[in-house]
This record gives C-alpha cells, sequence and structure tokens, in this order.
C-alpha cells in the first residue's frame, strides 16, 4: 500500500517541489522506495559515487551494495544488514555514521562518507512513504587527519594530544614512549594530571591557565616523572589544535636530559681542574687566548712573582710587564698566535720588586666553557743558571788556556754560559775571510801559537786578527766566541789547512 502510494505521487506537483529543493544541495541525498528500489538520487549524490545516473548506483538497494562495498574506519567489513542504506529501508534512525566507500574490483577506498537516514511518512499513515539516505563526502577532512596521525606518529620528537573537554590524551607517539619509558596504554585514556606534563614547570601556573583557556603554552622546562621513578628534565610547549571536531591540546618535547648530565659532567671537570689548577706546586696561570688577559693564577705563581690575584687578573701580560722586554713579549705572543704551543722556552721574567726570573715557560691551548684559553707554565731556573755560571767562572779563572779542554768540554761550556736564544745581532758575513779562518780554529780548540803556525803567520797578527773578531761579534773571551760561532751554526770543521795535514801524516 505504501508503495503503490509513493508510485503514485511520482507524478504530483509535491514530489518535483521535493525534487527541485533537494537537486541544489551540497548534500547527496538518495530516495529509497519502501520496496528496496532506488527512486532518486541528486547530482551531488552521484558525484560522491562517481556515476552519472541512478541507474549506475543500482536499480536496487542489493545492487547498490554489490557495486559499492563498505568499511568502517577501523578497516572492519560492514556486513550487508548494516550497510546504512539497508538500515534505512529496515526504519533504523542514524545520524553521523562514517564509511569508506570502495567501488567493486577495487582494493582501495576511493572516499569516506559520513551518512544519516531521514524517514517521511504520510499525514494520515504511520508506514514510511519514502526512505531517504543523507551523504556527505568527508574525504577531505578524514586524508587530512590520516596524513597528520601518520605525521604525528612517525615524527621523532615525542608528542602527546589531550582533549580539552577531559583533559585526557587521546594519542600518543613513539617518541614520547621512547623518551620517557611509558608503555601507551599506560598513557592513552589518563589525564594531564596524571601524568604530569607541567611537573615543576617554571611558569607552571602560566601552563594551566593557558590550557584551561585551550591557548598556545609557550616553552618552558619541565620535569616530567619516569615510571621507574626518576625523572627527566625537557622543554614542553603546548599548541591548541582540533581533532574530530574536538578540541585538543598537542604538546610537544625536547629532551634536555643529555645537556644536563652533559652540564654536571663539564661542571665536574671543571671543579677537579680548578683544584688541581689551585694545588699545583708548579706556577701557573691561565688567560685568554685573545688579548692574552689573564683571568686566574694559581698560589705558586704569585709565590714566584710576587703579584697576588687582585693585581694581576683582568690584565694582560704585556701591560703587567712581566717579561724582561718588549722583543721577549712579542716573540712569545706571536708564536702562540700562529697556533702554537711552547714547550721548555726559556726566557726572563720580572717579579713584582722588579727581580729578574730566569724561567722555562710552556704554554698549552685550552677551553673553559666556551672561552679558548692558554694555561701558562713556568719553571724558576734562576738558581740554577747561577750554579752554572758560577761554574763556567770557576773553571775558566782555573784554566786561561783553553788548550787543556778538549773540544766536546768546551762546547759545553759555551751552551752553559750562552745558551742558545733568538740569534740576532752580527753574523759571520760580517767578519773577512781571514777572521772567519781564525774564528774556525778557535772554535776547532786552538791556541793562538797553534793559529800561527797553520796560517804560517806571526803570533801577535794572530792577537790581533782575534781582537779585531772580538769587538766585531761583542765578546772578550774565547769561549764567549765559541759560544757566538755555535749559534750560527758555524763550528770550523769545514776548514782544511794543508799545512796541518802534513804535519798529522808525519
Amino acid at each position: 500500500m505504501a508503495a503503490a502510494t509513493f508510485k503514485s505521487l511520482r507524478e504530483t506537483a509535491d514530489l518535483r517541489h521535493l525534487r527541485q529543493i533537494v537537486v541544489g544541495l551540497d548534500e547527496g541525498v538518495i530516495l529509497i522506495d519502501p520496496d528496496q528500489s532506488l527512486l532518486w538520487a541528486n547530482d551531488a549524490a552521484l558525484v560522491m559515487h562517481g556515476v552519472d545516473d541512478i541507474a549506475a548506483l543500482g536499480a536496487t538497494v542489493d545492487e547498490y551494495r554489490a557495486r559499492f562495498q563498505l568499511r568502517y574506519r577501523n578497516n572492519h567489513r560492514v556486513e550487508a544488514d548494516d550497510y546504512p542504506i539497508e538500515r534505512v529501508v529496515a526504519g533504523d534512525s542514524f545520524s553521523e555514521v562514517v564509511v569508506e566507500v570502495t567501488v567493486a574490483g577495487e582494493d582501495s577506498p576511493r572516499w569516506v562518507h559520513q551518512v544519516r537516514s531521514l524517514v517521511l511518512n504520510d499525514a494520515d499513515d504511520a508506514e514510511p512513504a519514502c526512505l531517504v539516505l543523507i551523504i556527505q563526502d568527508v574525504s577531505a577532512r578524514f586524508e587530512a587527519e590520516d596524513r597528520f596521525e601518520q605525521s604525528f606518529n612517525a615524527n621523532p620528537a615525542p608528542a602527546v594530544i589531550c582533549r580539552l573537554g577531559d583533559l585526557r590524551f587521546v594519542k600518543v607517539n613513539q617518541g614520547f614512549l621512547d623518551m620517557t619509558g611509558h608503555r601507551r596504554d599506560q598513557v592513552l585514556c589518563r589525564t594531564v594530571y596524571d601524568i604530569d606534563v607541567l611537573r615543576a614547570a617554571e611558569r607552571r601556573d602560566l601552563a594551566k591557565e593557558r590550557l584551561g583557556e585551550g591557548r598556545t603554552i609557550p616553552q618552558m622546562e619541565a620535569e616530567l616523572e619516569l615510571p621507574d621513578g626518576g625523572t627527566k628534565l625537557v622543554i614542553v610547549a603546548g599548541q591548541p589544535i582540533d581533532m574530530g571536531e574536538q578540541p585538543c591540546m598537542l604538546f610537544t618535547f625536547a629532551d634536555l636530559e643529555p645537556r644536563r648530565k652533559a652540564q654536571e659532567a663539564l661542571r665536574h671537570s671543571e671543579e677537579r681542574f680548578t683544584r688541581t689548577f689551585q694545588m699545583a706546586p708548579v706556577p701557573m696561570a691561565i688567560g685568554a687566548r685573545d688579548g692574552h688577559l689573564l683571568c686566574e693564577v694559581n698560589a705558586s705563581f704569585t709565590a714566584l712573582t710576587g703579584y697576588g690575584a687582585t693585581e694581576i687578573i683582568g690584565r694582560p701580560l704585556g701591560d703587567v710587564e712581566l717579561w724582561e722586554s718588549g722583543a721577549v713579549r712579542h716573540g712569545i705572543e706571536e708564536a702562540i698566535a700562529g697556533g702554537h704551543d711552547l714547550r721548555g722556552h726559556e726566557a726572563r721574567i720580572r717579579a713584582k720588586d722588579g727581580a729578574a726570573i730566569d724561567c722555562i715557560v710552556s704554554t698549552e691551548a685550552i677551553r673553559l666553557g666556551d672561552d679558548a684559553c692558554i694555561l701558562w707554565a713556568f719553571q724558576d731556573i734562576t738558581q740554577r743558571k747561577a750554579t752554572e755560571l758560577e761554574l763556567v767562572e770557576a773553571i775558566e779563572a782555573v784554566m786561561k788556556d783553553t788548550s787543556w779542554f778538549s773540544r766536546s768540554i768546551m762546547d759545553k761550556l759555551a751552551r752553559l754560559r750562552a745558551p742558545q736564544t733568538e740569534v740576532d745581532g752580527p753574523g759571520l758575513d760580517d767578519l773577512t775571510a781571514r777572521e772567519r779562518e781564525v774564528l774556525a780554529l778557535i772554535c776547532r780548540g786552538y791556541d793562538d801559537k797553534t793559529i800561527a803556525r797553520t796560517l804560517d803567520v806571526a803570533g801577535n797578527t794572530v792577537r790581533n786578527h782575534v781582537a779585531r773578531i772580538y769587538a766585531k761579534i761583542g765578546v772578550n773571551r774565547r769561549i764567549a766566541a765559541v759560544a757566538w760561532a755555535r749559534a750560527r751554526g758555524f763550528d770550523g770543521e769545514g776548514v782544511r789547512y794543508h799545512k796541518i795535514e802534513q804535519e798529522t801524516a808525519a
């Protein structure tokens, strides 16, 4: 009876008016006869199924079900009796059923439909006169949600999402689980305060206020409590988002625990270094590499130089006038500027009271925090130098004639009296050829008489040559002349004398 009544209604003005109203809707509308035949569909419904006319959609509910397979969003297949089109024919009233629609013969769904039902009754009859299926294409929304889901899960940055309505966590990614050690089921459905993501936050009150208002929570440090009872230092921030038309808050985290451990290790290391530095028996100082500004000295340095920490810290070594001369300072600073560390470099410094101190200076480039620094070490050799010089002078006073000494002893005495330093002043080129011959024989340990016989000249001539050599090179002793020559790589070995070779052969 109802079907006949509706079919007789096909040509009525009311049905035409109904079609005119429905045809322009964005929602898809399918009209179904109670006898399960599909009567009519608007253009939106046809487009949502990829067909051009009602015949392609299916003449009956059974044909529709054969041409389009449905499944729920959880990948469970929709059984035949649960198809929305079947349920509306059965008289069920439902709203917002979401299904994925796959064309028969294809593997992947093409659309996601959100479907609700509507039953039209005759005014005088309780039986349905027309069944209506109203469809919305929500594919774009769910595709965006799928992309977000994939991105959220794949993102290595730890993150959780809670609903603002009840503050319960609805999503958690693997990064958060790895960072905290929680299991997924330990997080989902629990609240923000069960797993307190704002624990010990530096601006906790502001964060709670923003969370209650659904507004952005700025970055701040917090400590997450871990399942094993420990804590983890993090930076947490919150961003409001919508998920399934529900307002939510996305919490993201940055793990600061490696940084905290590194800072603690650095602090302990610097404390050990400071204790060692202060207790070291060797005079030491620390200065900035750029500008050689002193920033720390130890007790041994103060004892050696007389400068207290307050008198010298913050001042460049040049301003303090620690070095004996500007030339010594420039030479050392140039070596450091060139990237070289000094090792056993002999230099003379001045104490606060003006006393000269002979030192062996060593340096090492170090870093304190983010600063490039120089570690200075000074070894006082003043007493040793004085003892060596006294020994040389005593030997020279006893033995005026160099013929008493072997050549190796002369070399050692020369080095003791005038240790190798930077070579400056006159050079070998300032001597005449004859003077270089005389100097060569002096270096070989010959006295004036032997030199005279070797060069076949008078003894006075040799003495005159020796005096001119002394005057040119600025020395007044034979051993000092030998030291001067040795410093310039001249030892007389290359000089050959025919007469000496004859006498030696004889």
